[in-house]
């Protein structure tokens, strides 16, 4: 049994109720949205989100209507957020497949990212629970502030390391965090307990973002993004952010003076790259991930023994071991 289906082992039944529900709220009567949205079921990722919610709630309690719409919504919610993120990028690639607007166009995808929007708010209403709509509005904001975030971080070539922890608070580990604190409510847990999921969620969602962000260092065709594409785009992740500030200890800058001048030719490209190897950097970061994926185990230690607890733990180890 491979770790994936080992870590769904306790909610496989829930997680199949699940994909059924989600398929479900996305049905539409007009023909180019249903293609659409076909197209989305049919390129879904590893439902990491829905994973958390599930688990989460069957590790302190019993998965109920409220647990199951709950993974649906924010599945939903950060759909449509990728389906936007890809418009304002440019993206024409998606977890190796072409993403919406490369297939159709920016008008539609935008529409397609509204109706997924709406459709979340719609299960939201279904969880019948005012303290779930709260947390998943909050994580609907920050993510837009995330990504407005990111823009001025790349536009001003601020190298900070407080500051690209700060973005992918926001952009990931907040929608994570979000997803085992619902989960937790959604089975009547006590504050304390939400708030002890949330926090390993936060933790898991940072590990996550850290790992993808050490993907763009690698030639790997099945990670399904180009190598590089985050610095092409002005994105100064974490082994680069470190190997910067280990040559600016030693007097260098010629690197530097490609990110301040965005001088992202192919070349410049696959010279950051290395110089990030080089130093370290991919190293550095995954010590980073490493000591937040430890923050997580220890508070999941907290809960009863269980399947579902277990399966909290190797989704940790998951989180930081992934190949794509």
């Amino acid at each position: 049994m491979n770790v994936r289906k080992k870590i769904e082992e306790p909610i496989t039944e829930e997680l199949q109720r699940f994909k059924d529900e989600f398929a479900d709220s996305l049905k539409s009567s007009t023909n180019r949205l249903q293609q659409a949205v076909d197209q989305i079921i049919a390129s879904s990722g590893k439902h990491i989100r829905p994973l958390l919610v599930l688990l989460t709630a069957k590790a302190l309690g019993e998965v109920n209507n409220g647990t199951i719409n709950s993974a649906v919504m924010i599945e939903l919610l950060h759909t449509s957020s990728l389906i936007h993120d890809d418009v304002i990028d440019s993206t024409k690639q998606r977890r190796g497949q072409p993403s919406l607007n490369a297939i159709f166009d920016n008008r539609v995808s935008v529409l397609v990212g509204d109706y997924i929007l709406a459709s979340a708010l719609i299960r939201s209403t279904m969880t019948n629970n005012i303290d779930i709509i709260r947390v998943v509005s909050k994580i609907g904001r920050e993510l837009a502030e995330g990504e407005i975030k990111q823009m001025e971080i790349a536009d001003e070539s601020i190298l900070d390391e407080n500051c690209y922890m700060e973005v992918i608070r926001k952009k990931t580990a907040v929608l994570l965090s979000g997803c085992t604190e619902v989960g937790a409510i959604s089975v009547n847990s006590s504050a304390e307990m939400a708030a002890t999921a949330r926090q390993f969620g936060e933790y898991i969602g940072l590990c996550f973002q850290i790992r993808d962000d050490i993907f763009d260092y690698f030639h790997e065709s099945e990670i399904g993004k180009p190598t590089g594409n985050d610095i092409r785009e002005g994105k100064i992740t974490l082994p680069l952010l470190y190997a910067l500030k280990e040559e600016q200890k030693e007097g260098g800058n010629c690197y530097f003076d490609i990110v301040c001048r965005k001088d992202f030719t192919q070349e410049n490209v696959e010279t950051l790259i290395s110089f990030a190897k080089e130093k370290g950097g991919i190293e550095y970061a995954e010590s980073i991930m490493k000591i937040y994926r430890d923050k997580a185990v220890e508070l999941i230690q907290k809960l009863p023994a269980s399947s579902p607890k277990d399966s909290l733990l190797l989704l940790a180890d998951y989180t930081i071991t992934r190949k794509k």
